[in-house]
């Protein structure tokens, strides 16, 4: 019986497979030629993944102008064709013994499959044996763009040896990089390869030669070495940070990085990861052996997983720990390292149903501003369980309740000197007091709404009830008596309550219209909208003054306020109020693609009585009147050019409280310039105090990515601080991309303390398309800065370069 002639495992001595190690970022190949390096061959089948998947069950046909021989050693010559699934193999002449199962292939031998397309001089070896010698080898990698050639293959079953190999993501033409090796192993089944004097060019040049690496063929992962990160700062000195990779287990891996410093020492960073049925987890270790700047050892944990415990619920932990108050200023190449003061630890248990959510956690604050004490973190809950639950009963029924049980604790205070001093601790130590808190808030809402009109009246009840430690009973009542002018207070009047409550219902009523045509602007037809809204809010006031304050404050005032039933964050203080919210919103919709080109709200609350809910230490009440306006607009003036901007004006004090500018131009070649103006009083500053005195920020922030060639590009950032008159960060920078090579240059100088101390550093990335890149991760250092870098970024809201925002912290939200 004749044997079936198989067709050679080319594609795995072809592939090198070092394009195996390329970047997960999409590529850019706009620059390369059209064309092929290799052209498809026109009598090859069509290159299908599909039939790939099933090629092994398939039968090998073969065609040739000629069939000449014996019936045991056949010969096929002239325009000889096997056909397997996707793989096809072309040659001019084809011998093939079907006792020994020796074949030999000469002449013009073309192969080519879902994955690859080769041509080479000649192809010999035995079937049998699965021995396989393949000589003068050029070839392309269809996905990947990589192309290369061999001097000669060595095939024994899944083992292969390329001779004189290399591979590059160029043009022929132009190969501005090309990774060569003597030698290459390539075992199939352990899904790995070995390369040994590899030598990487860029141009000419040589840049890198390992003596001896592995490398995955496959989606395997396999333990090796990762391409290193080189910088240089003023803060850290020469830093080169060399990643290795341990493969562990299929579902658990490890990355050790030494990283060295020359302003600082050695250190070792480690990431260990794991992941199963129910759920994954990642730990981030570091630790610096007596860091020569600090004269100490340093070190840091994080570690991020959770569990699914079934359908409904889930363990989830996010832990942090620094070894000090200066680690995150020092490590950190972001604005938000020098602004964050905290981090925070969270353990629990969280469930959501149909109609429910509910959990079980526990949080804690480490302090992470050495200019600070403990005074300003939160405190800890330890634990904390909360349920929420809301159902409509009816079409026009809803109800529910939110209940939410703390226990709050707190770090006590070390006292510190000042600045002169580094802020080193004193010794002593200011003893806190702890306390419970029970919040309950049932509720009963009625919609009503029609095709342009909605009516919502919400009644609600809220009860808040506390046991605290009686060191803190005492402190509320002495501040309540010192506040009162009573100096000589008897021990019966110093002793506090510890078991103080609130209870009061809370009313409101939210309607709006929507109302809409059609009009015409410059022969253009959009749909105009107005959308006036109303929102009454009615609370009694309940003498709330000893009560504590645990995780309260104050909400920015902003367009959200205008419509929430409380100006607090958290349960310890609830606003008596008599207001109603008018606001009014509008927008103009293209009928023709329906984008939004313009869109502007308005809105104001109206006080009919005083307010007499505050927080301690504020100056004063909210007056009856008016609050201030709340503007916000948005205008696509064409496909290119946005305008936003955002307004806050107080007639009473005839002053803006706040004003925020912005103007985004897009480029044809994919260009982006950002300009941003931000300004902010503080709100806590007593009404005499001067603008200067009031100003809390006033910033200016430019970004761009300007192509001046299709080749070339400039990258810059001014972010300045008005209010400091000193910059917050600068970036300036040039990018040259290729068809398979792109480089990346910036120098940065930004602030590295809270001293407002600048630091500066320079960043150099190779890209190697196709394969990897070198050097410092600039790409995530200019999509920080500069919003639309992707121009998929527009769509996400901006990462924030100031840390958080002073809203970002509600207990009240379920994390």
């Amino acid at each position: 019986m004749r044997r079936a002639l198989r067709l050679l495992p080319l594609p795995l001595s072809i592939a090198i497979c070092l394009p195996a190690m390329a970047d997960d970022k999409p590529v850019n190949w706009g620059l390369c030629p059209a064309t092929d390096v290799l052209p498809v061959f026109d009598d090859a089948p069509k290159a299908d993944k599909a039939a790939a998947a099933t090629r092994d069950q398939q039968d090998t046909d073969i065609e040739g102008d000629q069939l000449f021989g014996t019936s045991t050693v056949p010969q096929y010559q002239g325009n000889v064709a096997l056909k397997r699934g996707d793989q096809f193999l072309g040659t001019d002449h084809l011998s093939f013994d079907t006792e020994s199962g020796n074949y030999i292939a000469e002449g013009n031998v073309r192969y080519q499959d879902s994955s690859i397309r080769m041509v080479a001089k000649r192809a010999e070896g035995n079937q049998e044996a699965d021995t396989h010698k393949i000589s003068d080898i050029q070839y392309q990698l269809v996905d990947r763009r990589g192309n290369g050639g061999a001097e000669s293959v060595d095939l024994q079953g899944a083992v292969g040896q390329m001779h004189r190999s290399t591979y590059t993501t160029c043009d022929p033409s132009q190969p501005v990089w090309k990774l060569s090796a003597p030698q290459i192993e390539v075992d199939n089944d352990e899904g790995f390869g070995t390369a040994r004097n590899a030598v990487l060019r860029i141009g000419k040049v040589p840049v890198l030669w390992a003596p001896y690496f592995k490398f995955p063929i496959d989606d395997r992962r396999q333990t090796g070495l990762l391409y290193p990160q080189l910088g240089l700062s003023g803060r850290n000195g020469f830093d080169y940070a060399q990643p290795i990779y341990f493969n562990l287990a299929p579902n658990y891996d490890d990355t050790l990085t030494p990283r060295y410093m020359s302003k600082r020492g050695l250190m070792l960073d480690n990431e260990f990861r794991y992941l199963y049925d129910g759920g994954r987890g990642t730990l981030l270790t570091g630790y610096l052996p007596n860091d020569k700047l600090r004269d100490k050892d340093r070190g840091r944990v994080e570690f991020e997983g959770y569990h699914n415990i079934n359908a409904n619920w889930q363990a989830r932990a996010n832990i942090a720990w620094v070894s000090d108050e200066r680690y995150t200023e020092d490590f950190s190449s972001k604005l938000l390292g020098v602004t964050a003061s905290n981090l925070q630890s969270q353990v629990g248990i969280y469930g959501t149903g149909e109609n429910w959510t509910g959990g079980l956690m526990a949080d804690y604050w480490q302090l992470t501003d050495y200019t600070l004490t403990e005074s300003s973190l939160p405190y800890a809950r330890q634990p904390r369980a909360f349920f929420n639950w809301d159902k409509p009963v009816l079409p026009w029924l809803e109800t529910g309740v939110y209940a939410e049980a703390v226990r709050f604790t707190h770090d006590d205070i070390n006292v510190k000197f000042g600045p002169e001093q580094e802020y080193e601790r004193t010794g002593q130590v200011v003893q806190q007091f702890n306390g419970s808190r029970l919040d309950v808030k049932p509720y009963v809402s009625l919609p009503f709404s029609g095709p342009s009109w909605y009516v919502t009246p919400t009644l609600a009840y809220r009860y808040t009830g506390y046991q605290l430690d009686q060191g803190l009973a005492d402190q509320i009542r002495l501040q309540n008596l010192s506040a009162a002018g009573i100096t000589n207070p008897t021990p019966d009047q110093l002793r506090g309550n510890t078991s103080p409550s609130r209870s009061l219902p809370v009313a409101s009523l939210d309607a709006g219209m929507f109302f809409d045509r059609e009009t015409t602007i410059g022969g253009k037809s959009f749909l105009h909208t107005l959308e006036p809204r109303l929102f009454y809010l009615r609370t009694p006031y309940r003498d709330q003054s000893e009560l504590p304050i645990f995780d309260t404050r104050d909400f920015t005032f902003s367009w959200g306020q205008l419509f929430r039933d409380s100006r607090y964050t958290g349960a310890d203080r609830q606003n008596d109020a008599n207001q109603l919210t008018m606001a009014l919103s509008t927008r103009f919709i293209d009928q023709t693609t329906g984008r939004e080109r313009f869109s502007g709200s308005i809105g104001q609350i109206l006080y009919f009585d005083d307010s007499r809910v505050t927080l301690p230490g504020q100056q004063s009440q909210v007056e009856q009147g008016k609050s201030a306006w709340i503007a916000d607009a948005n205008y696509a003036v064409n496909d290119r050019w946005t305008l936003g901007a955002t307004y806050q004006w107080d007639p009473k004090y005839k002053r803006e409280d706040l004003a925020s500018l912005r103007a985004r131009y897009l480029m044809s070649n994919d260009g982006v310039v950002n300009l941003t103006y931000r300004y902010r009083i503080n709100a806590a500053a007593p009404v005499t105090a001067t603008k200067e005195e009031r100003t809390l920020l006033e910033q200016v922030d430019l970004s761009f990515l300007y192509p001046i060639s299709p080749r070339w590009s400039l990258v810059g950032r001014y972010y300045y601080s008005l209010e400091d008159k000193k910059p917050l960060e600068i970036i300036g920078g040039v990018q040259w991309d290729s068809c398979c090579l792109a480089v990346r240059a910036i120098a940065r100088r930004y602030v590295r303390n809270r001293e407002g101390e600048l630091n500066n550093s320079f960043q150099i990335e190779f890209v190697l398309k196709g394969l990897s890149s070198i050097g410092q991760n600039t790409d995530r250092t200019l999509r920080r800065a500069i919003l639309g870098y992707y121009r998929d970024d527009l769509y996400l809201v901006p990462p924030s370069n100031t840390g958080a925002d002073r809203d970002d912290y509600d207990p009240n939200q379920i994390p």
